[in-house]
């Protein structure tokens, strides 16, 4: 039978989809404007909008299953970038005003939305994205979420002065949408925390509370995953980008094994982990990241299915899935396929 499969979040969006992109950005995901002309250009699309959306939406998931993908994502088609769409949804943020912030320890600086009053779930809106991708599929779609810590960490704070109290908001207006999610039928909903990586003290402290927030009344069938990367590359193929420590996810993995959390996504592929790493999850389901995700470097099969095998040294197949280390963004279409049907052949081959 082999190893499942699965994406994590984003897909190159189409070119027939013409909103912005922090990949399309000229400095990548370290755009120092992220927000900038989206609802312009959703303005522009008019009445052709939702149509190119689910054009869009067919192609990018028929991309994933054609080249083997047994749990494809929507790509993320809709979104300018994973953490802001969800923002534009939320009572308390104001994408009118705009606040310097340097971000990421550091490793840029940009214009991000404020914070300036009580955060609150506002409108439904991830059970449509979902029906409307599923519809495209029999294979079950993941829909992902942005994380209270990852949300706080890419906004500034103009209003609660209180990073406890602002998460838990923040968890309790994600939980909205979650159960949303599940009422829709979704089975698999991921929280994308990729700060708890670069705050480790923050995220045992409470941020692994409030992804079980997140989750809270969600039935027994939904897949409750979350995914903890160490930070996207600014572009493709630079060697020398500031990642979150590798470490931390030692000193997290015990505290994310004990949560409510089925599956946990973290990444191996730009840098390899000591495999040692999985024998710490002793229940939790383990996503491994086993192809680059900002290396144009096509993984042959034989070394991710290498890779692979040892991590079944820690860890039983029933418990591994496969997946790219991150979004496939930066890649490009003719790059992330090519990558995606080296990593299904090599775990089909297990």
């Amino acid at each position: 039978m082999g190893l499942l499969t699965t994406t994590i979040g984003a897909y190159p969006k189409p070119d027939f989809v013409p909103i912005p992109d922090w990949f399309r950005a000229k400095a990548g995901p370290d755009t120092s404007d992220p927000t900038c002309g989206y609802l312009e250009a959703l303005a522009a699309m008019g009445g052709e909008g939702e149509a190119l959306f689910a054009r869009g939406v067919r192609q990018v998931i028929e991309d994933q299953v054609g080249a083997g993908i047994d749990i494809p994502t929507d790509g993320e088609v809709r979104r300018e970038n994973y953490i802001h769409y969800h923002c534009r949804h939320l009572e308390g943020v104001d994408f009118n005003t705009l606040t310097p912030k340097d971000v990421r320890g550091g490793t840029y600086r940009a214009d991000l939305p404020s914070i300036t009053g009580t955060i609150k779930a506002r409108d439904r809106f991830l059970d449509a994205d979902w029906k409307m991708a599923q519809a495209v599929t029999d294979r079950p779609v993941k829909i992902t979420l942005p994380g209270p810590m990852t949300i706080a960490d890419t906004t500034v704070d103009l209003f609660y002065n209180d990073h406890p109290r602002l998460c838990a908001d923040l968890a309790e207006a994600l939980n909205v949408e979650v159960r949303s999610l599940a009422e829709a039928g979704c089975t698999w909903i991921q929280i994308d925390e990729p700060v708890f990586a670069r705050k480790p003290d923050i995220a045992l402290s409470y941020g692994v509370d409030n992804l079980e927030r997140c989750f809270h009344g969600v039935p027994k069938q939904v897949v409750r995953t979350m995914h903890m990367c160490c930070g996207y590359p600014d572009q493709i193929d630079r060697e020398d980008y500031p990642k979150a420590d590798l470490n931390a996810y030692q000193r997290l993995a015990e505290a994310v094994d004990r949560s409510c959390v089925d599956v946990v996504s973290i990444e191996d592929a730009h840098r390899h982990n000591d495999l040692s790493l999985l024998d710490l999850f002793a229940n939790t389901k383990v996503i491994l990241g086993v192809v680059a995700i900002a290396k144009s470097r096509i993984e042959p099969v034989e070394e991710i299915k290498a890779r692979l095998e040892a991590a079944l040294e820690h860890i039983e197949p029933e418990r591994l899935i496969a997946a790219p280390d991150c979004g496939l963004g930066i890649l490009g279409r003719d790059l992330a396929l090519a990558k995606l049907r080296n990593l299904s052949a090599a775990a089909g081959a297990i």
